[in-house]
């Protein structure tokens, strides 16, 4: 029995050292495996043999202790060393690293598997993928960009395909304004000459049908079916080209609405009207004759000559006669917005100084677009007051709206405009400037390249200056990781006792943080390894030596026979 019992205690250590060295060997195997980890053999004594249990003390003996032979050892465990590896530089934005103790979530044709090798890549198809073509897990985007927590999903980032724009919601409006420059009193007065209706005679009326109306001396410049332009001047500049059909049913006064919506002329509540004429700002039609009223400050005068009305790109002759000019201190901008599909929308901004009193300065402000769906191009108007210090008082804020019905943009446009930045002092040689310092919308810009941050944000660059976050990156968190299963490839899928998965995102309950452009490595110590080697190479001897000892002793014993 003694024999018997020495002998399979040595064969069972030689298994035991066997399973040491074939750990030991995966381990060095893959030191150089991006995330791989290292195991470890733990042994334990197995039940040993009672020879006897041994006395209590009495009054005439101390006792004896207990008589026991072990029957050798067998393995507690082979756990995996889930430290972290060192972590090493990469040149490519996809090789992500984990700096604490997740897992990245995996998904694919094998199922759900779980790794630290963030070795990963952008598949043909634009995915985020592994060596394997698992598909890298996170959580997506809604169409606004946002990101959605509550499903996961494959991450894609596809450069050179995903266009984006940027409707323009703020602006900031910067300058000076003069507040001891002229005071304006009137705008532009412009006439037309006499315009006869063909069908009574006499001077033409509102509800003169165009095709009848005509000049003094007979000429008829307004035929159906032909198109009509108008390109006035307006402070100077030539204003954008708008075009009038003549029908059978157009009328006199629809070319006068057509003409004021052309020109951008503001009315109504609180406008000034002309201090000369007294007249209401617009075009009107009086005794037969187009009456121009424009509104005050320089850079709203008008001037309308010969060429500026066109019929089918032929001019027409109709003759104006301007007898005043706008006055009073002005200054003007044009600057461009951008609409949900990233089209340029141009806007005009115009300021007249309008009032001024003790300790205060007043000047108004017209906006003016040609790409506004509504008829006209007058957009809104508002004031700008200043005390006596040059500092605005009152809300510095003001909203205004642009339709884009007519387009398959986004309509309407609310646009918050800051005004904080325009001051009320300046000079008489500096004069009065308004500029545009700062917007918040965008052209159309492709995806050209990204950048992963610790959260794991997938943040995609456009060439247009936009950042978009494309997706998030997701980490795994186990209560038990050595309870995972090995699943090859340096995967590991959920153990009986590892518990479930918790998905979370980087930098939160302890799964770590996300290192991009980096790779973690194995977690090998190839030195701790080989000495582990020779230790279990020379317990793997030493039990071959008990085998040897038994087999002669054995031997020994079959010699009495003899």
């Amino acid at each position: 029995m003694g024999l018997t019992s020495a002998l399979n205690t040595s064969l069972n250590g030689l298994s035991l050292n066997e399973v040491t060295i074939d750990v030991l060997g995966n381990n060095i195997a893959n030191a150089g495996t991006n995330g791989f980890k290292a195991s470890t053999v733990r042994f334990q004594t197995q039940l040993a043999r009672t020879l006897s249990i041994g006395s209590r003390p009495t009054a005439t003996d101390g006792g004896s202790n207990p008589r026991q032979v072990g029957l050798g050892a067998t393995t507690s465990a082979i756990s995996k060393d889930f430290t972290q590896g060192s972590l090493s530089n990469s040149t490519s934005a996809s090789d992500l690293a984990i700096q604490g103790e997740g897992f990245f979530v995996m998904d694919g044709s094998s199922g759900r598997t779980y790794t630290r090798n963030g070795n990963f890549l952008r598949s043909s198809d634009s995915y985020l993928v592994n060596d394997q073509g698992q598909f890298v897990q996170g959580y997506g985007i809604d169409d606004e960009f946002n990101i959605v927590t509550t499903q996961l999903s494959p991450l894609r980032i596809p450069l050179g395909e995903l266009n984006v724009a940027q409707r323009t919601s703020q602006i900031t409006m910067g300058g000076a304004l003069f507040p001891a420059g002229d005071l304006s009193t009137q705008g532009a007065l412009v006439n037309s000459e006499v315009l006869t209706d063909s069908v009574t005679g006499l001077p033409a009326t509102g509800t003169a049908l165009l095709s009848n109306v005509e000049n003094a001396g007979g000429t008829n410049y307004f035929n159906v079916g032909n198109t009509l332009t108008f390109a006035p001047r307006k402070g100077g500049r030539v204003v954008e080209e708008q075009t009038f059909t003549v029908t059978a049913t157009s009328t006199l006064a629809d070319y006068v609405t057509f003409m004021n919506n052309t020109l951008g002329i503001q009315s109504g509540a609180g406008i000034p009207n002309d201090a000369t004429t007294g007249g209401q700002p617009g075009v009107t039609l009086t005794g037969g004759q187009i009456q121009v009223v424009g509104n005050t400050g320089t850079q709203n005068d008008i001037s309308i000559t010969a060429g500026d009305i066109k019929s089918n790109g032929a001019v027409v002759p109709l003759s104006f006669t301007k007898s005043e000019s706008s006055n009073g201190e002005s200054a003007a901008t044009e600057f461009i917005v951008y609409d949900s599909l990233g089209q340029t929308v141009n806007v005009r901004m115009t300021s007249v100084l309008e009032s001024r009193g003790p300790g205060a300065t007043t000047f108004r402000y017209f906006l003016e677009s040609a790409q506004d769906s509504r008829p006209g191009v007058a957009i809104g108007t508002g004031l700008i007051t200043f005390d006596s210090d040059g500092k605005i008082t009152g809300d510095t804020t003001q909203m205004f709206t642009l339709e884009r019905s007519d387009t398959a943009a986004v309509s309407p446009m609310q646009i918050e405009m800051d005004l904080s930045q325009i001051s009320g002092i300046s000079s008489a040689q500096s004069g009065s400037a308004l500029n545009l310092s700062n917007q918040n919308g965008s052209k159309p810009g492709t995806l050209q390249s990204y950048v992963i941050d610790e959260q794991g944000l997938i943040n995609g660059i456009f060439d247009n200056g936009l950042i978009r976050s494309l997706g998030q990156v997701v980490l795994a968190r186990f209560a038990n990781s050595d309870g995972l299963l090995e699943a090859g490839g340096t995967a590991f899928r959920e153990g009986v006792s590892s518990g479930v998965p918790q998905i979370v995102s980087p930098g939160s309950f302890g799964a770590g943080t996300i290192a991009s452009g980096k790779i973690e490595l194995s977690n090998t110590d190839i030195g701790r390894n080989l000495v582990d080697l020779i230790v279990a190479s020379t317990n793997y001897r030493g039990n071959a030596r008990v085998i040897s000892s038994v087999q002669d002793l054995t031997n020994e014993l079959l010699l009495l026979g003899r």
